[in-house]
Order: C-alpha cells, then structure tokens, then sequence
C-alpha cells in the first residue's frame, strides 16, 4: 500500500511473546470498527464519525488496547479495499494511542512523522472529498505539534543515547525538522485560503464560522479547517520556540474576542487561549492577558461538568490550574482586578492569594514564587536544533525553559522599585517629587527615572501598532507634582447573586438527599 512504512519496529518494539501482542491479530470489535467507520467517513455522515471517534474508539481501546497497540494498519487494510487515505487516518489514530498509553520507540516517532507527511501531502495535493468532524480535525493539527514537542525533548535527552540511537537520529535526520513542521503548517494556511475566507466572512460573503466550518453543498471541511487551525498550531510553535511575536502574528486572523470554529472544540479553545494570553504576558501586554485568562477560566468554571467523560478532561483541568497560576503571575505584575469576574477572582483568591500578597513585595521569597509559578504553568520550551553528535554527548532540554525562565525573572526584577511607587500613587491623589523621593528613598533625579520606567512598562504595542496602556494607576507630573489620575471600576452585582444561586441550589440538593429518621 502506498505511503505506509513497514511495521517492523512497532513489532520488534512490543515483543510478540513479551506482552502477548501480535500486530496482525484483529479482534471483531475492530473489524466492525474499521468498516463500519470506513463506511460512515464514503458516507460523509459526520455525527457518526464523531460518535465512534470519540466513544468507539476509546472503549475499544479500554477493553481490547490498554497497553499494547491496535491492530497494524496492513492487518486492518483488507477490510477497507486497502483504500490508502483511510488507511492514513487509522495510521494517525494508531500513532496517537501509542503516543497516550505508551512510549514511543525512536523508530515509532519517525515513523509516525512519515505518517503526518503522507498526510499532509494527500489533504494538499490531492482530492480529499472527505467531511470529518472538527474534533479530529483539531486533534490531528494538536498531536502533530505536541509530537514534535515530545521528539525535541527526547532527542535533546542525548546523555543515554545508546549507537544505535544515533546512528537512526543522523540517518533521518530530516524527521520532525522545525522547518518541515513550520513549513506543513504554513502551507495548510494557505492552500485552505483560510485567511482570505475569514475576510470575506467579515463581509458577510462567507458562512465559515456559521456553519462550523462544515460544508453542506456536497464539498469538504478537511483542508479549510486544518488550514484554520494550523493557525493556532504555528501560534503554540512559536511560543515552544520563545518566539512570542510570531506567534500571536500567526493568529491575527481569528477574532479571538468572538465566538468561532476554535471554540466549537473545548481543546482548541483552551489551548488557543493559553498560549495566547503566555505570549501576552511575556510581551508585557498584561491586560490582554488578563482579559482573555479571565474569560476562559470563567467558561471553563461553567462548563467543565459536561466534560468529565471526555478523554480530554484531565488536559481541561491541568490547563486550568495552570491558567489560574499564571493570571496569579500576570496580576501580581499589573494589578487590574477590575478585569477579574467575581467568579475567578474567588477561585484565584482560593489557590493563590496569600502567594499573590508574597509575590507584591518583590523579596527573595516573592523572586522564588515567581519561579515555582512560571515554572509549572508556562509551555515545554523546545530547542528545535539537533545536537553536535562529534562533541560529549550532554542533555540540553531544560536549556530554552532556563533561557525563558531567564528571560521573566529579568522582567521581575526590573519591576521591583515599581511595586512602591504604586502603593504611593495609590494613596495620593497629588504629592510632590521631593516628597515621594524621601518616602522611596531615592534622589529627585533617580525618581523621574523610575516614573518613566513604570511609564514604559505599563505600557505595550498593539497587533496595530499602537501603543497602549496597562496602567492600573496612571499619573502625569506637572510643575514637580504628581497628580495622579483616578480610574474607578464598575461594581458589578450579577456575579454576586449568581454565586449565592449557586451555593443555595448545592445546599438543597444536600437536604434533598439527607433521609429523614
């Protein structure tokens, strides 16, 4: 069959005697699975494909596959006319249970990056006339990145690489290349016109976002959708590679402060908003940070009850908490909790607000806070390029997580002297400079340039190009005074009483299931 590598490793890899696995044994369950599947996707009966998707395939692969692989796809083939795009599909599948319930050999990753490849060439140069549901579709663009991620790491690990390793990473020293995952994804953009499509919508001469990217004059969704979301694909790239600039470039397109087909999947919405509002904070630009962390925390709040069946929901979760961290970093830099729904702000006050208070006084122990909170929230950083096989071979994949770490902790420090001219200027409505002086104990000279710091810090460029503030409290100096200029936020009552709904239906529902004697 064209496009598919021998299943040699997947073989010697499991051990047939070892664990009782053959690759060729094809259960029932499986053969049902497949054709019925083939049939559904000839069909392009979407909700089928998406019911056995998502709940088939992982109760077969509970029951049948917890830890060894499925069937090899040319034990699978006969029973779907060796039909080479499906057979692609099943690949990509096969590749991403073996990803989630074991460890890959070497062999395994090249592999399944001669898999994407295959793929990627068909979906752009060929006539896919398939309709998937998006939630492949995105899974597809999501394990295509987050395998990347994982080879970078496995191949900067290079301490306990045995020959023959190396020997393979030089000969395919092409697989999994930061050039050819960029350059796949760049030309999903733009063979699916995507942009220009988003456009038009904006016009009003598309129906992209209406009808959720699915085409229902008889056409297909596959390179359209996976041109869309090989946006936020190059978007967490960029922010793997420290790139933060490039990335939210790459996601211009989608209006992110609207609904759209990356919210119609929870794991695209979550993950485009995490790396989204990480390459804000590391940009300075904290109230769209804030903003965007506070409007996702909150639907997640809402809504991650219907999620628990998911595969996905232990990632919600995890996302979550690590969200929350990073709103703690994010408002304990620019304190804008005028930008904080009542509901997230309780949540956040509950995991971090004695850390948040530790963090305003910029100490060695507020220093360390900073570390452990940006050390467990922010993104695997990658070193994309391959190491010198000549030299001692040495592990460098914490060197970008170190660089970045570098990088924020600077940041910190730089805003040390910043914390108490904002306790000041949160006091006075107008002070003199030799009095603000004596209370910083800093000379006149020495003040201006720390107001013109904290001038400079707060505020950020836009995807326009213009600037704009993130300023909780904003000044001018006039005449050797500074007048400080008050902003009052909007109280807001909804959130309140939602709260108190909330917690009086939780204690009915507890009288409801106490039995009376």
């Amino acid at each position: 069959m064209a496009g598919a590598v021998p299943y040699d490793s997947e073989q010697s890899a499991h051990g047939d005697s070892a664990s009782g696995y053959d690759p060729n044994y094809v259960p029932d369950s499986v053969k049902s699975f497949v054709v019925h599947m083939y049939r559904q996707i000839r069909e392009k009966n979407v909700y089928e494909i998406h019911q056995m998707y998502e709940t088939s395939f992982q109760s077969i692969s509970d029951r049948f596959f917890k830890d060894v692989p499925w069937p090899s796809v040319d034990a699978v083939a006969t029973y779907v006319d060796n039909d080479h795009v499906f057979c692609l599909l099943y690949r990509e599948m096969w590749f991403r249970h073996l990803y989630a319930r074991l460890s890959p050999t070497l062999k395994q990753r090249i592999d399944s990056w001669d898999n994407y490849c295959n793929l990627f060439q068909v979906v752009l140069h060929g006539v896919v006339n398939m309709q998937l549901p998006n939630q492949w579709l995105w899974d597809m663009v999501d394990e295509f990145v987050y395998q990347f991620q994982s080879f970078c790491q496995y191949r900067a690990k290079m301490k306990n690489k045995t020959e023959q390793e190396i020997a393979l990473l030089r000969q395919y020293d092409q697989a999994w290349n930061v050039y050819g995952v960029l350059n796949y994804l760049q030309a999903l953009v733009e063979k699916s016109s995507i942009i220009q499509i988003l456009e038009q919508e904006k016009e009003g001469l598309e129906q992209f976002t209406a009808t959720d990217g699915y085409d229902y004059s008889g056409g297909s969704n596959v390179l359209k959708v996976l041109g869309y979301f090989s946006m936020i694909g190059l978007l967490r790239v960029h922010c793997l590679l420290g790139d933060y600039h490039t990335g939210l470039k790459c996601i211009l397109p989608i209006d992110i402060t609207q609904q759209g087909v990356y919210t119609s999947v929870i794991g695209s919405h979550i993950t485009t908003i995490y790396h989204y509002g990480f390459a804000n904070l590391m940009l300075r630009k904290y109230t769209e940070a804030i903003r965007e962390f506070n409007k996702i925390l909150l639907y997640i709040f809402k809504t991650k009850q219907y999620h628990q069946k998911s595969p996905q929901y232990e990632q919600i979760l995890k996302k979550n908490e690590q969200m929350y961290a990073l709103l703690a970093v994010t408002l304990s830099l620019c304190p804008q909790l005028k930008l904080v729904e009542e509901t997230v702000n309780s949540q956040l006050r509950e995991k971090y607000g004695e850390k948040m208070l530790r963090m305003q006084r910029f100490d060695d122990e507020a220093f360390a806070l900073y570390d452990e909170l940006f050390s467990y929230a922010c993104p695997k950083f990658i070193t994309p390029s391959a190491p010198s096989y000549d030299e001692p071979l040495v592990n460098y994949n914490q060197d970008a997580y170190r660089l970045q770490l570098k990088l924020f902790l600077y940041e910190v420090k730089q805003q040390q002297l910043l914390s108490g001219i904002r306790t000041f200027l949160n006091v006075y409505s107008t002070i003199s400079l030799a009095k603000l002086a004596s209370y910083m104990e800093v000379d006149e000279h020495t003040l201006r340039t720390v107001l013109m710091t904290y001038k400079h810090k707060m505020h950020s460029v836009n995807s326009d190009g213009k600037i704009v503030s993130n300023m909780d409290t904003n000044f001018y100096i006039d005449d050797d005074m500074v007048h400080v200029v008050e902003s009052k936020a909007p109280k807001k009552y909804g959130d309140y009483f939602m709260r108190q709904i909330v917690k009086l239906e939780g204690i009915m529902t507890d009288i409801d299931r106490i039995k009376l004697e």
